[in-house]
């Protein structure tokens, strides 16, 4: 009912930048708040950025506030990571995710819909 498709990831030396896009296609009426989460080789998926329908609220994780910003484009049914000042740590499969809530949440057990994944490398 509906697909999230990310892009924009690549391979990237530290303190450089990138931005991540995430479209929506299907049923996207049913899309409210949407979220980034990652996942590095052998660890957890871990929590990144949420934001609500208007875009007026957003909710980062600790270690990307003032580097990552969270957006959306409700006309273009797509949501997007600008991400500055990469760290090799910044390292993993990102993911975007949409829930049929408005409600931010940092839990990946609250999202409905997931997309594919895009890598994104971060060298030293």
């Amino acid at each position: 009912q509906v697909q999230l498709v990310e892009s924009g990831g690549g391979l990237v030396q530290a303190g450089g930048s990138l931005r991540l896009s995430c479209a929506a296609s299907g049923r996207t009426f049913n899309i409210y708040a949407m979220a980034w989460f990652r996942q590095a080789p052998g660890e957890e998926r871990e929590f990144v950025a949420t934001i609500n329908w208007s875009g007026r609220e957003t909710t980062y994780e600790n270690s990307v506030k003032g580097r990552f910003t969270i957006s959306r484009d409700n006309a273009k049914n797509t949501v997007y990571l600008q991400m500055y000042s990469l760290k090799p740590e910044d390292t993993a499969v990102y993911f975007c995710a949409a829930s049929r809530s408005n409600v931010l949440n940092t839990s990946n057990r609250y999202y409905n819909y997931w997309g594919q994944g895009t890598q994104v490398t971060v060298s030293s």
